[in-house]
C-alpha cells in the first residue's frame, strides 16, 4: 500500500471530536468537512511572554517556561495559512489574523474581536493597546439579514491562555457565538492549538475535526475534550 493510501489514525476520537497530529497541508485534502474555523500561524514571528498556568502550578521558572515553549511553528510568514485556504476552496471559512498582517486573498468581510479590557498592553503604541483581532470570512455563506454586530465583546471572560497554557488560546465563549452562526455540517480546525475551537464546537453539539502539527498540544486539546462536563475554561 502506497504511503498515500494509508488509513489516517487519529490521535484522540470520541463521538463529536476527532484530533489528528500531523501537517495540516498533508492532511487536511483526505478528511470531510463543512465549515473551517481556525486560529492559524499569523505571520508575525511570535516570540512574546509565555502563559504557561499548569507549568507555573508545577513550581518551574517563568525562564523555563519560556525556553519550552518557544515560538509558534510555521509562524514566520503566512505561508501555511495560504495553503490550507487553497485546498479548502470556497467553502465557508472564519479565520483569525493579525490587524497588522495582510488578510487572505478572497476575504468578504473582516470580523472583530474586541478583547477584555487591559488586553493588549505589550506592544503598544502611544498608550492604544493592541486589544482586537480580525477574523476573517471567506468562501460561500448563507444570505441572511444583517441583524448583528460584526463586533463580539466578552468583557469578564477568563483569560484562556493563562489557563491552557497555549498563548494564543481563544476565549470559549467567543468560539461558541462564532461557530453557533456557521452553516450546518462538520467544522474543521487544521490549526487547532490547545483545542479551543473543538471543545466549543462539542459544547453545542457540533461535529468538529482538529489538526495540529505539535503533539504536546494534541496532548492537551484531547484531555480539554475528553471533558463531558462544559469546560469553563
Amino acid at each position: 500500500m502506497a504511503a498515500s493510501e494509508v488509513p489516517l489514525q487519529p490521535y484522540y476520537q470520541d463521538e463529536a471530536v476527532t484530533i489528528y497530529c500531523g501537517d495540516a497541508i498533508e492532511i487536511l485534502p483526505l478528511l470531510e468537512a463543512d465549515v473551517m474555523v481556525t486560529d492559524p500561524p499569523y505571520g508575525i514571528a511570535w516570540r512574546g511572554t509565555v502563559y504557561d498556568g499548569r507549568a507555573a502550578q508545577a513550581g518551574r521558572s517563568f525562564r523555563d517556561r519560556e525556553l519550552a515553549r518557544g515560538g509558534i511553528q510555521n509562524d514566520g510568514d503566512t505561508s501555511a495559512r495560504d495553503a490550507a485556504l487553497v485546498l479548502w476552496g470556497d467553502k465557508p471559512a472564519l479565520v483569525f489574523g493579525s490587524p497588522i498582517i495582510p488578510p487572505p486573498a478572497g476575504t468578504k468581510q473582516t470580523l472583530v474581536w474586541q478583547k477584555d479590557p487591559g488586553a493588549g498592553v505589550l506592544g503598544a503604541i502611544n498608550g492604544w493597546r493592541r486589544d482586537w483581532e480580525p477574523v476573517y470570512v471567506l468562501g460561500k455563506w448563507p444570505v441572511l439579514p444583517a441583524s448583528s454586530s460584526s463586533v463580539f465583546r466578552f468583557d469578564g471572560s477568563r483569560n484562556d491562555a493563562k489557563i491552557i497554557g497555549h498563548p494564543h488560546a481563544k476565549t470559549l465563549p467567543l468560539m461558541q457565538t462564532l461557530i453557533e452562526r456557521c452553516p450546518p455540517g462538520v467544522i474543521v480546525d487544521p490549526f487547532m492549538g490547545s483545542g479551543s475551537t473543538l471543545r466549543a464546537a462539542k459544547n453545542i453539539g457540533r461535529r468538529c475535526v482538529g489538526i495540529e502539527i505539535d503533539e504536546r498540544w494534541c496532548q492537551v486539546a484531547a484531555e480539554r475534550c475528553a471533558q463531558e462536563v462544559l469546560d469553563v475554561a
